[in-house]
């Protein structure tokens, strides 16, 4: 099982059933393929857009709970990192949960990432080194 990224669209779209990526992500979760990684900041994302329904925020966490990801901790002196990535994707902008994913990335060498998003197809990790994201591959 590959250790890969997690970003916050593809968890929304795996509890939202009316979310178009729904069933796509879905399959690759169920392929049991990949172990994902995440940070709280995604965390905190993902809940906030599922606040449509408690009910589905209290699925999430669960599923959470019980493995269904593994969570990086961030720390107070990963914050220059994060600040020296928000000023050099100023252009994009590079949102607080990404800047922790690229961390996640530099600090563990993981460089796969599921993401429905096209950020990650400019961000990068030292060396020009591009974080390979799964989902273009479906």
């Amino acid at each position: 099982m590959e250790n890969i990224l997690a970003d916050a669209g593809p968890l929304i779209a795996l509890f939202d059933r009316d979310d178009k990526y729904h069933e796509t992500i879905k399959q690759i979760v169920r392929s049991r393929r990949y172990r994902f990684v995440t940070t709280t900041a995604v965390l905190t994302e993902v809940t906030h857009m599922l606040d449509f329904n408690v009910d589905v925020q209290v699925d999430f966490l669960t599923w959470v709970m019980v493995n269904g990801l593994d969570l990086w901790e961030f720390r107070q002196e990963d914050l220059p990192r994060v600040i020296e990535l928000t000023r050099k994707y100023r252009d994009r902008p590079m949102d607080f949960a990404d800047a922790t994913l690229v961390i996640v990335a530099e600090k563990t060498g993981i460089h796969s990432i599921l993401s429905i998003d096209s950020d990650f197809d400019v961000y990068r990790l030292p060396g020009k080194v591009k974080i390979k994201n799964v989902f273009r591959e479906v």
